[in-house]
C-alpha cells in the first residue's frame, strides 16, 4: 500500500507538487543540518515540558473528581475541550510574561481537557465490585481513591499519554508560529511556507509525521515495560 501510494504521488505529480523523490531528498538533506536538529530538539522539549505539566494537571483534577465538591471543576474543564485557542491568544499572552511562556501554556490549555476526559472516562468504567472490596476492607476514601484509581489504573495514565501525544504535537506547529524567535519545527515551517518552498515543507511534514508515530510506539514500549500485564490485555 505504501509503494502503490508513493506511485500514485510519482505519477500525478506536476510543476507544482514536488515527487516524492525530491521529497525524500530534501529531508535527506535537511536531517544533516543543524538548523533541523537544533529546531526540532527545541520542539521536542517544549513538547515534553507541556506534556509533564499536563498530565500532573489532569492527574489532580481526575483523582479528585471522585469527591463530589471536585466532579463540577472537573465537567467544566472537560467542556472546554470546545474553546477554540484562536479566540484566547490574547488573553494568554496578557497573562504570561514572554513567548516562551505563551507557547507553553497554550499547549498545556489545548491538551488538559482531551486528557481529563479520557481519564474521566477510565474511572467512570470501574466496576462497582472494587468500589465494594474496599468498603468492605474497611478503607476511607482517600485510602479507596489511592487503591482503585491512582494505583489500580496507573497503566490508563501512560495509555492516555499515548493515545493523546498526537494533539501536543499536532499542536506545536501552531503555537511555535506565535513566537518564532526560540525556533522550533513550527517557525521553520512557517519559514518555508512564507516562501513558497513546497519541497521543504512536505519533507518536514514528513519528519513531524515520523517523529510521531516513532513516540507513539516508544510510549507503548515504556507501557509494557512497567505494566507487563497489559500485554496479555492486548492479546486476549
Amino acid at each position: 500500500q505504501v509503494i502503490l501510494a508513493l506511485l500514485l504521488w510519482h505519477l500525478t505529480s506536476d510543476g507544482l507538487m514536488p515527487q516524492p523523490g525530491k521529497v525524500l531528498a530534501a529531508l535527506a538533506h535537511l536531517s544533516t543540518t543543524k538548523v533541523l536538529i537544533n529546531n526540532v530538539l527545541t520542539s521536542l522539549a517544549l513538547t515534553v515540558q507541556a506534556m509533564l505539566y499536563s498530565i500532573i494537571i489532569t492527574l489532580i483534577i481526575a483523582y479528585l473528581s471522585v469527591l463530589p465538591f471536585f466532579k463540577g471543576i472537573a465537567l467544566f474543564v472537560v467542556k472546554c475541550r470546545y474553546l477554540t485557542l484562536a479566540g484566547l491568544i490574547f488573553v494568554f499572552t496578557l497573562l504570561t510574561q514572554n513567548g516562551s511562556a505563551l507557547k507553553l501554556w497554550l499547549l498545556i490549555f489545548g491538551i488538559v481537557p482531551f486528557f481529563v476526559t479520557s481519564f474521566l472516562s477510565v474511572i467512570v468504567h470501574i466496576p462497582q465490585q472494587e468500589y465494594d472490596l474496599c468498603k468492605t476492607l474497611g478503607y476511607n476514601r482517600w485510602r479507596t481513591l489511592y487503591e482503585v484509581i491512582i494505583i489500580g489504573k496507573a497503566d490508563k495514565v501512560l495509555e492516555i499519554l499515548q493515545h493523546n501525544f498526537a494533539i501536543s504535537w499536532l499542536m506545536i506547529t501552531m503555537v511555535e508560529g506565535l513566537s518564532m524567535s526560540e525556533g522550533g519545527i513550527g517557525a521553520l515551517l512557517i519559514k518555508y511556507n512564507k516562501y513558497n518552498d513546497l519541497t521543504n515543507v512536505l519533507a518536514l511534514q514528513l519528519l513531524i509525521f515520523l517523529l510521531g508515530l516513532f513516540f507513539d510506539y516508544l510510549l507503548a514500549i515504556i507501557r509494557s515495560w512497567l505494566f507487563p500485564y497489559t500485554r496479555s490485555q492486548k492479546t486476549s
